[in-house]
C-alpha cells in the first residue's frame, strides 16, 4: 500500500482484518527500503514491488525520476547485491514521474512530458528502460489497460497504446476539455467495462471540486459518451461479477 508521495505499508492477510498494515520498513530482516513513493507496482512478471519516485538510497531524499524495485518475492530487501536481484534505474526523460500501469509484456511510465516503457529483461540488470513518444496523461489514475491495449487521457485528448501511440478522434473533445477543473484534474480517474467494451474517465467539471461528470469510449464501435455521475475510483469485474465504484458520498456501488 503506498499513498502517494508517502511511506510504503505491509498487510499481512493471514492474521485477518483485525491486524492493520505496517510501514514496510518495520518487517524483520527489511533493508533500505523507500521512506517515500509516488506509486507501487507489484510485477506480476518477476514478483517484486517496484517504487516510482521513490528516495534514492544514497541521498535519502525523494528523486521523482528514479525506479527502484526489491529482490524477488522478498519485499522488505531493497538493498543491491550480487546474491539478490534488487536494485534500479532512473527515468530518462522529463522532470517528474506522473504514472505508471502495467500491461501483459510491460510497464508503461508517464513523467510530465513524455511516455516510456519499462521492461523486465533479467540477470543482471533485470529492467530496461527507454522512451517510447511524447504524450501528457492528465492524472496519475487516469490511464486504464483492457486487452493489452492501453488507453489514457492526456492534458488536452485522449491517446491509446497497442505497440504505438495513437491519438484517439474524439467527437467530444471540446465538451470536456472546455468543462474540465484543470485545478482538480489529478483527481482524474479511468476504469474499463470489459462486458460492453468500454472504458470511462469520471473528471470533475468546471464548477465542481470533485468528479461529477464522465466521458466514455466504445473501443470496437469507437463511439464516444458524456454523462453526470460522481465516482472516485473503479474497478472492473474480476473477482466480483460486476464492476465496482466508489462515490463522493461514501458509498462504494456495484454497477
Amino acid at each position: 500500500i503506498n499513498p502517494r508521495d508517502g511511506a510504503i505499508y505491509y498487510w499481512d492477510n493471514s492474521l485477518g482484518l483485525g491486524t492493520r498494515a505496517v510501514i514496510l520498513s518495520s518487517l524483520p530482516g527489511a533493508a533500505d527500503v523507500p521512506a517515500v513513493s509516488r506509486q507501487i507496482i507489484v510485477s506480476d512478471v518477476d514478483r517484486k514491488v517496484i517504487a516510482f519516485g521513490c528516495t534514492d538510497i544514497l541521498t535519502g531524499v525523494q528523486d521523482r525520476l528514479l525506479i527502484r524495485w526489491s529482490d524477488t518475492e522478498n519485499p522488505a530487501v531493497w538493498t543491491p547485491l550480487e546474491t539478490n536481484s534488487a536494485g534500479g534505474i532512473r527515468i530518462p526523460t522529463g522532470s517528474e514521474f506522473v504514472a505508471a500501469v502495467e500491461t501483459k509484456s510491460e510497464i508503461l511510465v508517464w513523467t510530465d512530458d513524455a511516455v516510456h516503457s519499462l521492461r523486465y529483461v533479467g540477470a543482471p540488470f533485470e529492467y530496461s528502460i527507454s522512451r517510447i513518444g511524447s504524450s501528457s496523461i492528465a492524472a496519475p489514475n487516469a490511464a486504464v489497460t483492457v486487452n493489452d491495449v492501453t488507453f489514457w487521457m492526456g492534458q488536452n485528448g485522449f491517446f491509446q497504446y497497442d505497440g504505438r501511440i495513437v491519438g484517439l478522434p474524439c467527437s467530444v473533445k471540446d465538451y470536456v476539455f472546455n468543462d474540465l477543473n484543470v485545478n482538480q484534474a489529478e483527481k482524474i480517474v479511468a476504469g474499463s467495462n470489459i462486458s460492453f467494451n468500454e472504458v470511462w474517465w469520471f473528471y470533475p467539471s468546471a464548477n465542481s471540486n470533485e468528479n461529477d461528470r464522465y466521458v466514455m469510449y466504445n473501443y470496437n464501435e469507437r463511439a464516444w459518451s458524456v454523462g453526470t455521475l460522481a465516482r472516485t475510483f473503479w474497478i472492473d469485474r474480476g473477482i466480483e461479477d460486476y464492476p465496482r465504484a466508489a462515490s463522493t458520498d461514501g458509498y462504494i456501488y456495484f454497477h
